[in-house]
């Protein structure tokens, strides 16, 4: 289930994510060690979990989480989404 929307959807059609050192990772291979939560790889989810405090919850931490990498990444992909579509 995608935490930003709440859509139940299929794993591979998620991106995990992890948390290390209180910074949001994506886990695209599904690997990494620790708690995980799912979002769809696209920026509003993304923007949709944030607003709702949907990470912390998640991974059971207490206080805000650092996505400044992820959000990057997310808006990257959107981008090159957007070029490929012209």
């Amino acid at each position: 289930m995608c935490v930003g929307c709440r859509v139940r959807t299929v794993k591979s059609d998620l991106l995990r994510l992890v948390v290390v050192e209180d910074v949001l990772v994506p886990d695209p291979r599904g690997r990494l060690p620790g708690r995980g939560a799912h979002v769809h790889p696209d920026l509003a989810c993304f923007e949709l979990a944030e607003r709702r405090r949907a990470f912390p919850r998640a991974f059971r931490l207490p206080g805000p989480l650092d996505s400044g990498v992820l959000r990057a990444r997310l808006a990257e992909q959107a981008r090159q989404q957007q070029d490929d579509q012209r």
